[in-house]
C-alpha cells in the first residue's frame, strides 16, 4: 500500500487523516499450534489518532459481542481459541479520524494441517537390474499446498543422496531410479514437510528389490518427470523438473525453443532442474528438456507464461485544493493482466472509473483510495484531498531575497496560501509595475525581469487579494556581474592510448564561487568515478581545465565546459575526435550456402577515423561450439572495402555460426555478433570406416568390426554402413545394410558357413544422398568349431615336444578366437597330461596374446 503524510504547510495543528504503518497479512494457523490465539495488525498513522474497526468477508465484527473470540488491543485485532469452522476468512482493517477513514488490503485467515500417510502397508516393489524405478510418495491431505520431499533408506536419518542416477520430484514427492542395481535393495520411506506449519511425516517402508538379470539389458532414455506449462510472476523464482529412466543413464539437455536459454538461468540436480531467477517478460517462451543415452533419446516441450503483479505507474497523493476549483485524481498501474481500477472514499466504494471534479467542494474533502487488481494480487494507493478557503497569507512562505545576473533574467515568487485563488500586482520599492517587454506578473503570481541590470535593485512587494481578505510580502532584488567564457575548449585529434587536455577558463562575479562542470556529448562526466580518464589540473579556481589520459574510443564526442554559479552559468564546447581500430561489423547474414560453402554478407561498422583495410572471417561448428577458428575464405583475402565473401572448405550437413572481424593500421576491432545458425547441404559420405577386421566368435559365426566414422563426416541424414564379404575364392559379394550409425561391428549367423574359412571383408557409409566408398578390403577368418579344435590340441600334446610344435600351436591360434572357456579347458588337458612346464608357458602365452 501507498500512502503518504500530508504536509499542509507543516501545521500540525491542521491535523491529517490516517496513514497506515501496518497492515494484516496472510496468516496460516497450525491446527495444532500450542499458542491458542491469532493477531492480526493494524496500526496508523493520524492526528487526531485514529480509531479502529474490523471486517471479516465484508461484514463488521463486533468485538463487544458475548461470547466473541475477538479483542481489540490498539488496533490488533486478537482471535482466541481459533475455531476452523468460524475463523477462516477475508479480513480488512479500516482506520477512521475526523478527515476521513482508509481500509487496509485484504487478508486471508487459513488453517494449516498436514495428516499422517496412510497406514496401509505398502507393497514391495520387484525390478530388474539396469531397469529403470519409481516409488510412489502419495502424501497425505495437507494446507498449503506446498510441500518439500526426502526419501530415507531403512532408517532416519539415512536420507537417499540425489545424483544423476537418482531424483526426488518436489512437486509429486516421487523417488525416480533411472537405473536399478543391487544396492538400491532395502526399504524406502517418503519425508513429507510443511515450512508453513513446522512439520513433517513419514510413510510406510516401500520394499525395494532388484532382481538379477545376467547380461543387464540396455533401456532408452524415457522421460517420467515433466515440467507443465508454467506461469511465472515477473521477479520470480521458478524451477522446472525433468527426469528419465534408462540404461545408460541418460542426460539431461535443456534448451529454449525460440530463443536463447535466459542468462539468469542454472541447472543443477544433474540436469534435472532448470531454476530461473528473478524471471522477467522476455524470458517467457518455449522450453524443452531432452533425456539422451546410447540406446535412444526422449524429449518434452512446454510452455513458461510470464505476467505480472500490479505496480503503480503513477499514483494519487495527498493535497490541498481551493474551493470552486478543478481537480482530477490520477492513477495508473502496469501489470499483466491489465489491473482493473476501483476508488474508495473513506472506506465506501465509489461507483466512478475515475475522481474529475469540476468545481470542488467541502464535501468532497476526505480520504480517497485508488485500488488496482488483477488475479495475482491488488495494490493500494491512499490520499487526502482537503478543499478549503481562506484569506491569503505568507506565514509560511514570504517572497524572498534574490539575486540575479546583470544582463540575465530572474523570477521572484509570490506563493501565498489562499483560496479562492487571489489576484495579485507587484511594486518596486515605491512603483507599482505593470507588464512590459521587460516585466511581466505571472498568472501564478510570480514576477519575470528580463535583461537584468544594476537598475533593477531594490525591494520587491507581492499583494494578493480574494473575497475572503488580502496580505502582501516584500523581498529584495541584488544585481552581481555575470559569468563569461574568458578561455574556450578547442577542437581535438588523437589516437586511441594518447593523452589529450580541454581548455576552459571564466570571469565571474567576485562574490560567489564558480565550479566547472564537464559533460560528454550531454551526459555530465563523473571525475571521481572515472578518474582513470579524467583529471581536473589545479590551476587556479577560474580555471577548469580538463586532463584526458589514455583516450579510447568512447572518450570521443563533444565537449562541454559549463562555468557555474549560484545566480547564472555559460558553457563552451569543443570536439574531440579518437582515432582506433574499426568498430564491429554489424548485420552478419548467409545469403547462399552449398553443402561446402557458405557466402556472407554484412555492414561496415565504424572505421574510428581510420579506413579499414581488411576483413577475417571466423566460424565455429556444432561440434566445437566453444572455439572460434580462421575460416578459408574466396577470395582469399577481403579487403576492407567488401561487404560479401564466400567462406569455403566446409563440412557438408554441419551448422555453422560466423562473425566477421575489421582490421586498420591501428588495430583488429571486435568481432561482430554471430550470424544465425546455418547448416551447410547434404552430400554423399567421402570418408569409409577404419581398422576394418574381425574374424573368431562363435561357431558358423563371421564377425567384422570397423571403427565408425565420427558425425562430422556423416554428411546427411539417416547415415549408416554397408558391410560387404566374400569367401576366398568366390567373384560375388555378399551385402547386408546397418542403419545404426554408431555401430562398430557384424555377426554373420549362417549354419553353411564353414569354419577356419578365409573371408575378405570390407565397409563403405551411406546416407540419404547415396553410399560412400569402401574401405580397404580386409582378410577375416570364420569361428573354428570348438571341438575340432579341442581334438587339435589334444593330438598335439601327444606328440614329442618340438619347437616346431610350439609353431604350430601358435599359427592354429593366429587363425582362430575361441572363447576363454575353450581356451581354459585345453590348458587344463595339456597340464593333466603332465607336460613340460616351459612348453606350457610358452603355450598360454600365446593363447592370452591371441585372444
Amino acid at each position: 500500500m501507498h500512502g503518504e503524510e500530508p504536509n499542509f504547510y507543516g501545521d500540525e495543528a491542521t491535523g491529517y487523516g490516517p496513514v497506515f504503518e501496518e497492515q494484516p497479512v496472510e496468516t496460516i494457523y497450525p491446527e495444532e499450534s500450542p499458542e491458542a490465539k491469532i493477531t492480526m495488525s493494524c496500526r496508523a498513522r493520524a492526528n487526531p489518532p485514529a480509531t479502529y474497526k474490523w471486517m471479516k468477508d465484508d461484514m463488521e465484527i463486533d468485538v463487544n459481542d458475548e461470547g466473541s473470540h475477538y479483542s481489540l488491543v490498539g488496533g490488533n485485532l486478537v482471535i482466541s481459541n481459533p475455531i476452523k469452522t468460524q475463523h477462516v476468512g477475508k479480513y480488512s482493517c479500516l482506520a477512521s479520524n475526523m478527515y476521513g477513514t482508509v481500509i487496509s488490503q485484504d487478508a486471508s485467515v487459513q488453517f494449516g494441517y498436514l495428516d499422517l500417510f496412510s497406514s496401509e502397508e505398502r507393497e514391495s516393489v520387484y525390478v530388474k537390474e539396469g531397469q529403470g524405478a519409481v516409488l510412489l510418495c502419495a502424501p497425505p491431505p495437507h494446507y498449503p499446498a506446498e510441500l518439500s520431499f526426502r526419501w530415507i533408506l531403512n532408517e532416519f536419518p539415512t536420507f537417499i543422496p540425489l545424483d544423476k542416477r537418482r531424483f526426488v520430484s518436489q512437486i509429486t514427492g516421487n523417488l525416480y531410479i533411472s537405473k536399478v542395481d543391487s544396492s538400491d535393495s532395502g526399504n524406502y520411506s517418503c519425508i513429507a514437510s510443511s515450512q508453513s506449519i513446522s512439520k513433517s511425516v513419514f510413510s510406510n517402508y516401500i520394499p525395494l528389490v532388484p532382481l538379477a538379470e545376467r547380461p543387464i539389458r540396455k533401456y532408452p532414455a524415457d522421460l517420467k518427470v515433466k515440467f507443465p506449462d508454467t506461469t511465472a510472476l515477473v521477479g520470480q523464482n521458478i524451477t522446472l523438473e525433468c527426469f528419465a529412466l534408462g540404461n545408460p543413464v541418460p542426460e539431461i539437455r535443456w534448451k529454449k525453443i525460440d530463443g536463447q536459454l535466459p542468462a539468469n538461468h542454472e541447472v543443477r540436480m544433474a540436469g534435472a532442474h532448470l531454476h530461473l531467477y528473478n524471471v522477467q517478460f522476455e524470458d517467457g517462451g518455449t522450453y524443452q528438456c531432452e533425456a539422451v543415452n546410447s540406446r535412444g533419446k526422449d524429449y518434452h516441450t512446454a510452455r513458461v507464461s510470464v505476467e505480472a503483479f500490479p505496480e503503480w505507474v503513477e499514483h494519487i497523493s495527498s493535497i490541498e485544493k481551493d474551493l470552486s476549483s478543478d481537480y482530477t485524481m490520477s492513477c495508473m498501474a502496469s501489470g499483466k493482466p491489465k489491473p482493473r481500477i476501483r476508488w474508495l472514499k473513506n472506506g465506501e466504494l465509489l461507483d466512478r472509473k475515475e475522481m474529475r471534479f469540476s468545481s470542488l467542494a467541502f464535501d468532497d474533502s476526505g480520504m480517497y483510495q485508488c485500488i488496482a487488481e488483477n488475479h495475482h494480487g491488488v495494490i493500494y494507493a491512499n490520499a487526502e484531498l482537503r478543499v478549503f478557503a481562506c484569506a491569503p497569507t505568507f506565514e509560511h512562505n514570504p517572497v524572498k531575497r534574490v539575486l540575479a545576473a546583470k544582463n540575465g533574467r530572474v523570477v521572484i515568487e509570490c506563493r501565498p496560501k489562499a483560496a479562492p485563488k487571489p489576484a495579485f500586482s507587484w511594486s518596486k520599492d515605491t512603483e507599482l509595475l505593470s507588464n512590459s517587454t521587460r516585466v511581466f506578473i505571472w498568472e501564478d503570481g510570480s514576477l519575470e525581469i528580463l535583461n537584468v541590470t544594476r537598475a533593477d535593485e531594490g525591494r520587491y512587494t507581492c499583494f494578493a487579494e480574494n473575497d475572503r481578505g488580502k496580505a502582501n510580502s516584500t523581498g529584495s532584488l541584488q544585481v552581481t556581474e555575470s559569468t563569461k567564457i574568458t578561455l574556450a575548449p578547442a577542437n581535438s585529434d588523437v589516437k586511441v592510448g594518447e593523452n589529450t587536455s580541454m581548455q576552459c577558463a571564466a570571469s565571474h562575479d567576485s562574490s560567489l564561487d564558480i565550479t566547472f562542470i564537464w559533460s560528454l556529448d550531454g551526459r555530465v562526466i563523473d571525475l571521481h568515478k572515472d578518474s582513470q580518464h579524467y583529471e581536473r589540473t589545479p590551476n587556479g579556481s577560474s580555471n577548469g581545465e580538463l586532463l584526458i589520459k589514455n583516450a579510447q574510443l568512447k572518450h570521443a564526442g563533444l565537449y562541454t565546459c559549463m562555468a557555474q554559479t549560484t545566480i547564472d552559468n555559460v558553457t563552451a564546447s569543443a570536439q574531440l575526435v579518437v582515432r582506433g581500430p574499426p568498430g564491429a561489423p554489424g548485420g552478419v547474414r548467409v545469403t547462399n550456402k552449398t553443402d561446402k560453402s557458405a557466402t556472407l554478407q554484412w555492414s561496415r561498422g565504424a572505421d574510428n577515423h581510420n579506413p579499414i583495410s581488411k576483413y577475417t572471417i571466423q566460424y565455429r561448428d556444432s561440434f566445437s561450439t566453444d572455439v572460434w577458428k580462421a575460416a578459408t575464405t574466396s577470395p582469399a583475402d577481403v579487403e576492407g572495402n567488401e561487404e560479401t565473401a564466400t567462406v569455403v572448405d566446409l563440412f557438408p550437413w554441419t551448422e555453422y555460426e560466423f562473425r566477421v572481424i575489421a582490421t586498420n593500421t591501428l588495430g583488429t576491432g571486435e568481432p561482430s555478433s554471430p550470424s544465425l545458425k546455418h547448416k551447410t547441404l547434404q552430400a554423399v559420405p567421402v570418408v569409409a570406416p577404419s581398422d576394418v577386421g574381425g574374424g573368431g566368435g562363435t561357431s558358423k559365426e563371421l564377425t567384422i568390426t570397423w571403427t565408425p566414422v565420427q558425425p562430422q563426416y556423416y554428411y546427411g541424414p539417416n547415415f549408416g554402413y554397408i558391410v560387404a564379404f566374400k569367401q576366398q575364392g568366390n567373384n560375388e559379394w555378399m551385402k547386408v545394410t546397418v542403419a545404426d550409425p554408431q555401430a562398430n561391428r557384424y555377426v554373420h549367423k549362417d549354419s553353411s558357413i564353414p569354419s577356419s574359412t578365409e573371408f575378405q571383408v570390407k565397409v563403405k557409409a551411406f546416407n540419404s544422398e547415396g553410399e560412400g566408398p569402401f574401405s580397404l578390403t580386409a582378410v577375416i577368418y570364420s569361428a573354428q568349431d570348438g571341438k575340432q579344435s579341442l581334438e587339435r590340441f589334444t593330438a598335439l600334446n601327444t606328440e614329442a615336444v618340438m619347437d616346431p610344435l610350439v609353431c604350430e600351436v601358435h599359427r592354429s591360434i593366429s587363425n582362430i578366437r575361441y572363447n576363454m572357456l575353450h581356451w581354459r579347458f585345453v590348458l587344463n588337458e595339456i597340464l593333466i597330461q603332465g607336460r613340460l612346464f616351459k612348453r606350457v608357458f610358452i603355450f598360454y602365452v600365446i593363447v592370452v596374446l591371441e585372444f
